[in-house]
C-alpha cells in the first residue's frame, strides 16, 4: 500500500465544495498503474479502512476528511467495504462510489424527451436492492446546478459527505446509497450557477415530514387494497351518462384532529347514509399553510402529512371503494408558492416556473406559473396526474384554475402580458398540456373522470382532444367542467327576495340556453360559502323558516336540473355559519340537545332523500348532455316564480320537477304534462313537514285531464306548496 497522487487542486475544490459533476470518478476504488486505488470522503472520521474477504488496508489521511491509497491488487475487490473509526466509534459500510448508476438507459431518454409516464419511478428517493446490495437510490433533475448532494438524517445532515453524479444531458444528478431505508429524512444541497448553494425538499418525495418541517423522507408503500371489485366496475359506464353527486370536503376540517384512517372509520359511513355516489377532496397534496386549504403545493407528489402517511391515505381511499364511494381530489397545476426551500427557481434559476417574469408570476395569488411548454415540466405533472390515479386509486381529478393557465391576459392589463405567435390571448403551452394530461390519464386510467374549473366561455372543454372546434382549437378532452354560469345566476336569484324574483326569473332558466355545450357539474362549493359571501342557507331572503324553505327548494331544483350535483359540506344539514378550516362544519346543529336541532336534520334527511331518488331515476342522469333528455313545461311563469320541466330517460320514461320559488301556496296550479301517463304521484316535495317545512303537497294521484295546456293536449292540477320544490313521476 501506498499513498495515491494527490489530487489536483480545482478537482479537489470541486469535491469537496459541491461542484463536481462526476465524484463517482474520483472517489471510490479504480485501475491505476501499479494497483488500485481507493479514496473515500468521510468528513469527521479519524481513519478510514477497506475491508473485504481477506483484506484490511488503511487509507492515508488527505486531510478535508478525504482518505486515500494504492492497493497493490490487480482487480478491485469484490464487494469491499470501508471501515469508518470516529472518535468514539466504529462502522463498517457499503461504499456508495463503488456503484454503477441505478437509473436505465431507457429512464434517462423517456425523461429527456419529456415522456415518462411513471416519472415517480424513477426521479424522487426509492428503495431498491442494487448490485445486490439494500439501499436508497436518490435522482433529482436540476439541469443549470453545478453540483448536487443529498443530506439528510443519515449523514447527520453534512452535504459534504454524499455528491450525487450528473447523468449525461439530462439535467439528472444520481447516488445510491447503501444502508438508507424507509423513513429516511432527507433534501437536496444544489450549487447553484453563481456559487451559492440552497436546501431543497425533493420535488418528487412521495412522503413529507409534518408541516411547517419541510425534509422530505424516504417512502415505501406497504398498502394491500381490498377494492378490486371497485375498481373492476367503475368505469363500466360513461360518468356523463351515471348518477354523479358529490359530496366536497375539507379532509383536515371535516371533524377536526382526525387521522385518515379515522377518517376512515366515520367519513365512508356518512357519505354512504347520505347517498353521495363520490366525495372530492380538496387538494390533499402536501402544502405549508394549512390557510391555503391545499392549494398552494410544495409536495406534488406527497399526501399531506398532517394527517398520516401516504399508505394511511391509501386507507381511507380503500375504505370509501369498499363502501361503494368514488373519490374525487383536486389538483392544482396552475401555480406553485414561492418557498425557498421548494420549486421556486429550484437549481438556481427558473426551472418549473416561466423563463419570463412576467409570465412566471400569478398576478391574483403572488404565486408562481409553470412553464407549460417546456417538456419536463410539463412531464413532471402529467405524470403526477397519473400518479394519483394510479397509485393511490383516485377516481377523478378535478383540475383547479383552468381559467387562468388557458389565458395569457389572464388578470393583467393591457402591457402586461405578450401575445401568442398568432397574436391571441390563448396560452397555447397550457392548452397542449391539458390535452397531454386528459389524453394520457384516459388511456392509462380507465374509469378516472377529469372536472375542469372553468370560469370562462373556452370551447370545447369536455370534448375529445381530437375534435377541433370552429376556434380552430382541439377539444380540452375533460370529462365534466363545472357549470361557473349556472351556480351565479341561480345564487343571484335565490338571494333576491321573492317578490323581485320575476324580475330576475331568467337566471333560472338561462343556463338551459347552453345546458348541452358542455358535460356540465352543478358546483355548490367551499368558493361559495367563503370570504363573506354566506353560508348557502344564509345567502337566502327572509325569516329563519323561509331561508330553510329557499335552501330545500334550491336543492330540489339543482338535483332535478341537468347536469350533476356537488354540494359542500356543512351545506347539507344548512350550517348557518361560513365555513372555517380552522373549525370546520357545525356538526353541534345536530346534537338532539340543541333545540333547533331538527331544523337541521330536516335539511339533511332530504338531502339523503334527493341522492336515493336522484339513483333510482334514470332520467335525472341518463341524458344529461343531450338535449332529448329535458323539455320545459313552463319556463317563463315569472310573475308567479314557477318553474317546471321534464326529464326522459333513454327510455323515455319522465320526471316532471315543479318549483314554486313564492311564498304562497298555489292552488290548483294546472300543468301541461307528457301525454300516454293517466296518472302522475309525487315522489319528493321539499316542503314535507318531515324536512321541516309546511306539510303542503298532493297526497293523492293526479290525474291527467283532457285539457290542453302549456302547449300539451293533457294536464294535470296540483298544489304548489311555498318555497318548495315537487317531484312527479308517472305511475
Amino acid at each position: 500500500m501506498r499513498p495515491a497522487p494527490p489530487l489536483h487542486e480545482f478537482t479537489r475544490a470541486r469535491l469537496l465544495q459541491g461542484t463536481h459533476h462526476d465524484p463517482h470518478s474520483v472517489l471510490g476504488a479504480h485501475h491505476v498503474p501499479g494497483g488500485i486505488v481507493v479514496r473515500a470522503l468521510r468528513p469527521w472520521a479519524k481513519g478510514v479502512a477497506v475491508v473485504a474477504k481477506g483484506l484490511r488496508a488503511e487509507l492515508i489521511d488527505e486531510g478535508d476528511g478525504l482518505f486515500a491509497a494504492i492497493l497493490p491488487l490487480r482487480e478491485i475487490p469484490k464487494d469491499h467495504r470501508l471501515l469508518v473509526t470516529y472518535e468514539d466509534t466504529e462502522v463498517t459500510l457499503d461504499d456508495p462510489y463503488r456503484f454503477l448508476p441505478a437509473l436505465g438507459e431507457l429512464d434517462l431518454h423517456l425523461i429527456g424527451e419529456g415522456r415518462h409516464e411513471e416519472l415517480w419511478r424513477a426521479l424522487g428517493a426509492r428503495p431498491m436492492t442494487h448490485e445486490g446490495v439494500a439501499g436508497t437510490r436518490f435522482t433529482v433533475w436540476a439541469p443549470n446546478a453545478l453540483g448536487v448532494r443529498v443530506v439528510g438524517d443519515f449523514n447527520v445532515w453534512d452535504s459534504t459527505v454524499h455528491p450525487m453524479r450528473s447523468l449525461g444531458g439530462t439535467g439528472v444528478w444520481e447516488l445510491f446509497l447503501p444502508g438508507v431505508t424507509e423513513g429516511a429524512l432527507y433534501k437536496f444541497e444544489l450549487t447553484r450557477p453563481d456559487g451559492s448553494r440552497t436546501l431543497r425538499a425533493d420535488p418528487m418525495a412521495r412522503r413529507a415530514e409534518v408541516p411547517p418541517a419541510n425534509a422530505s423522507i424516504v417512502e415505501t408503500s406497504h398498502h394491500v387494497w381490498r377494492d378490486a371489485d371497485w375498481m373492476a366496475r367503475r368505469g363500466a359506464r360513461p360518468v356523463h351518462e351515471a348518477p354523479f353527486s358529490v359530496y366536497e370536503l375539507h379532509l383536515p376540517s371535516w371533524r377536526p384532529g382526525l387521522t385518515y384512517r379515522q377518517l376512515a372509520e366515520q367519513l365512508p359511513a356518512y357519505v354512504k347514509d347520505l347517498g353521495f355516489t363520490h366525495v372530492e377532496l380538496m387538494p390533499v397534496a402536501e402544502h405549508p399553510f394549512g390557510g391555503s386549504w391545499g392549494y398552494q403545493v410544495t409536495g406534488f407528489y406527497a399526501p399531506t402529512a398532517r394527517l398520516g402517511t401516504p399508505d394511511d391515505f391509501k386507507h381511507l381511499i380503500d375504505s370509501l371503494h369498499r363502501a361503494g364511494i368514488g373519490v374525487l381530489m383536486d389538483w392544482v397545476p396552475a401555480h406553485f408558492p414561492r418557498d425557498d426551500w421548494a420549486l421556486a427557481e429550484f437549481d438556481g434559476r427558473p426551472l418549473y416556473e416561466h423563463q419570463d417574469p412576467a409570465r412566471a408570476a400569478h398576478p391574483d395569488w403572488g404565486t408562481l406559473e409553470f412553464d407549460y411548454g417546456r417538456k419536463e415540466v410539463r412531464n413532471f405533472l402529467v405524470a403526477n396526474a397519473v400518479y394519483w390515479c394510479e397509485e393511490f386509486h383516485i377516481d377523478g381529478l378535478r383540475v383547479d384554475a383552468v381559467a387562468s393557465m388557458l389565458y395569457l391576459d389572464y388578470s393583467r392589463e393591457p402591457g402586461q402580458w405578450t401575445p401568442n405567435e398568432h397574436g391571441g390571448r390563448e396560452n397555447l403551452d397550457a392548452v397542449a398540456f391539458l390535452q397531454e394530461m386528459n389524453a394520457t390519464v384516459y388511456r392509462r386510467c380507465p374509469g378516472v373522470v377529469t372536472v375542469a374549473e372553468e370560469s370562462t366561455a373556452w370551447d370545447g372543454v369536455t370534448r375529445a382532444t381530437h375534435h377541433t372546434g370552429p376556434g380552430g382549437f382541439g377539444g380540452l378532452g375533460f370529462g365534466l367542467k363545472w357549470n361557473m354560469g349556472w351556480m351565479h345566476d341561480s345564487l343571484e336569484y335565490m338571494t333576491k327576495e321573492p317578490v323581485h324574483r320575476r324580475y330576475h326569473h331568467g337566471d333560472m332558466t338561462f343556463a338551459m340556453v347552453y345546458a348541452y355545450s358542455e358535460n356540465y357539474v352543478l358546483p355548490i362549493s367551499h368558493d361559495e360559502v367563503v370570504h363573506g359571501k354566506r353560508s348557502l342557507v344564509s345567502k337566502m331572503p327572509g325569516d329563519w323558516w323561509q331561508q330553510r324553505a329557499n335552501h330545500r327548494a334550491f336543492l330540489g331544483f339543482m338535483w332535478a336540473h341537468p347536469g350533476k350535483q356537488l354540494l359542500f359540506m356543512g351545506q347539507e344539514f344548512a350550517q348557518g355559519a361560513e365555513w372555517s378550516e380552522a373549525h370546520g362544519p357545525d356538526w353541534w346543529l345536530l346534537d338532539p340537545s340543541y333545540s333547533a336541532e331538527p331544523d337541521h336534520r330536516g335539511v339533511r334527511d332530504l338531502v339523503r332523500d334527493l341522492n336515493a331518488h336522484y339513483r333510482a331515476t334514470p332520467a335525472l342522469w341518463q341524458r344529461d348532455t343531450v338535449p332529448e333528455g329535458f323539455e320545459w313545461i313552463v319556463g317563463d311563469a315569472a310573475d308567479d316564480n314557477v318553474l317546471a320541466f321534464v326529464r326522459y330517460d333513454a327510455q323515455g320514461s319522465p320526471l316532471l320537477a315543479v318549483c314554486n320559488f313564492s311564498p304562497v301556496v298555489r292552488h290548483g296550479y294546472r300543468l301541461g304534462v307528457p301525454p300516454g301517463e293517466p296518472v302522475w304521484h309525487e315522489v319528493l316535495n321539499t316542503d314535507a313537514a318531515g324536512y321541516g317545512g309546511s306539510g303542503v303537497g298532493n297526497p293523492d294521484p293526479l290525474k291527467a285531464e283532457p285539457t290542453a295546456w302549456h302547449g300539451r293536449r293533457v294536464s294535470v292540477v296540483a298544489v304548489l306548496p311555498p318555497l318548495a320544490t315537487v317531484w312527479l313521476r308517472p305511475g
